[in-house]
């Protein structure tokens, strides 16, 4: 890249404009066509925007992409942005990696990397007031506030998964603090509702469910700022029976836990994503479990489908969105009004 040629953002370009950026190589998928050829579906992407190049096995890349191109690394490319019903597109004619001359020309890697839009440390102030105020069974109260204290630095940082919800520094905070809200209204709602219950619904159990509920992505996921991937134990065991046995080992150290509200909580970790298929060996039998799984569910879904909507380009004349997202549909954006013919 010799040549001196316009250099943008790659959210700044227009469809069909030719132009150089940089861009983080956040994913590189390996696939074959119908006719058994190999290619790359790889997304680049800035602060703003994620665009998804091809590379073919007869393009000048393919060895290059296969071989050195690396997740996490940053890029110069030299490139056509469009637009299609797939998302943002590029179509590379140059690409290098990084070197230390990019910085006068205004890189700074701390732009590329996505996190949560609310601040980490607010959101954890108020996670833990939340169990102060809402946990009153105090044994559980201390097991739960004692884990968020020892586990706080990786609880602030990490994402809530690998990919599809949250999946961005802070996420895992972001989606805890957000389904433990949702599960602390449902708790009141139904403990109103059916006072004769036997036994009553346990609304400390429910919150201390909802903030433990994914603790085993802790050890499930390795961070990275740029995508956190599964470690070994979070491919061989899952962080289902991770966080069961997390807090197994942290509740042999809480003076009187009562041994029926720990295998509750347990339970609670076990079933909360329902079905076997979606990685709960068990699904929720109690009805603590049952409102901590539908708090999850519906915030994991919900923002699967929000960020869909928040990524629609300007100017979308379609009435539904593709369905490439993390929910594999399309989704309705709104009938639009003919032109007329008159």
């Amino acid at each position: 890249m010799n040549q001196s040629r316009q250099l943008m953002l790659l959210s700044e370009m227009e469809p069909g404009q030719f132009a150089d950026s940089f861009v983080l190589l956040v994913s590189r998928e390996r696939a074959t066509t119908r006719d058994g050829k190999p290619y790359f579906r790889v997304q680049f992407r800035d602060h703003a925007l994620t665009a998804t190049a091809m590379v073919w096995s007869d393009t000048p890349w393919f060895d290059d992409c296969e071989s050195n191109w690396a997740e996490g690394e940053f890029y110069k490319v030299r490139a056509r942005y469009d637009e299609s019903k797939y998302g943002p597109q590029l179509d590379i004619d140059r690409i290098r990696p990084i070197n230390e001359d990019d910085a006068a020309d205004g890189f700074d890697p701390g732009l590329y990397f996505s996190r949560s839009r609310f601040s980490s440390e607010e959101m954890f102030a108020e996670l833990t007031a939340i169990a102060r105020e809402q946990i009153t069974e105090l044994p559980l109260q201390k097991l739960v506030l004692d884990i968020l204290e020892q586990y706080q630095d990786q609880i602030k940082t990490i994402a809530a998964a690998s990919k599809n919800h949250h999946a961005f520094t802070g996420g895992y905070l972001e989606h805890v603090l957000s389904m433990t809200k949702t599960a602390c209204f449902l708790a009141d709602k139904y403990q109103a509702y059916y006072q004769q219950m036997q036994p009553p619904l346990n609304k400390s159990l429910v919150v201390a469910g909802a903030i433990l509920h994914d603790i085993g992505k802790l050890t499930e996921l390795e961070y990275r700022p740029h995508g956190s991937r599964y470690t070994a134990a979070g491919r061989l065991i899952g962080h289902i029976l991770l966080g069961r046995d997390l807090v197994r080992e942290h509740a042999t150290q809480i003076e009187g836990l009562n041994p029926e509200t720990l295998l509750r909580l347990e339970h609670m970790i076990v079933s909360h994503q329902n079905l076997p298929e979606w990685g709960s060996p068990i699904a929720p039998h109690t009805p603590e479990a049952l409102l901590v799984h539908y708090a999850d569910d519906i915030d994991a879904k919900f923002h699967m489908m929000a960020t869909t909507l928040e990524n629609i380009l300007p100017g979308n004349e379609d009435e539904f969105s593709g369905r490439d997202n993390a929910l594999r549909r399309s989704i309705f954006l709104g009938l639009k009004t003919p032109e007329s013919t008159d």
